[in-house]
């Protein structure tokens, strides 16, 4: 079941990557419902959550969580929103991204003709959270600050 995350994972296709670690990568999507709409996935190949190990899943939800809170500091918004999905990709992601209101939820509320700059200036603003946070090792380097790359090996 190779979907377009095994490729970005792989760095067979660019992304904005803000998270890496040996059990999941963090990125920006291209179709934001805010700014800084951010994925965790898995680098397992795993289409539905309930058919991922409890240690895998209980790892990806500490990463939402670290991104959210630097997220929600970040564009100081009321909250942060949070879905489980896998029928668009089918490939287990976390959606997280600043809220601010429940409409964001609906589909609708998606971006699907983003800027690149403001996505690549998310992705800098986020890295940069992360690392104020004390993440520095999980965050890619200075040199991945802009555009698309593929994600260090860890």
């Amino acid at each position: 079941m190779t979907s377009i995350f095994t490729r970005i994972i792989n760095g067979e296709s660019p992304a904005r990557f803000v998270w890496t670690d040996d059990t999941c990568v963090a990125f920006l999507t291209i179709e934001p419902r805010g700014p800084g709409h951010t994925l965790v996935v898995p680098r397992e190949e795993v289409d539905r959550w309930l058919d991922v190990d409890a240690g895998t899943m209980e790892h990806l939800m500490r990463v939402a969580r670290l991104i959210g809170l630097a997220q929600r500091e970040e564009w100081e918004s009321d909250r942060v929103g949070l879905m489980v999905e896998g029928y668009m990709v089918p490939h287990l992601h976390i959606h997280l991204w600043p809220s601010w209101s429940p409409f964001e939820f609906h589909p609708t509320g998606i971006d699907r003709n983003a800027n690149p700059r403001h996505l690549d200036d998310n992705a800098v603003r986020l890295r940069a959270r992360l690392r104020s946070h004390g993440h520095g090792e999980r965050i890619p380097g200075e040199n991945t600050e802009r555009g698309s790359w593929p994600v260090p090996a860890n």
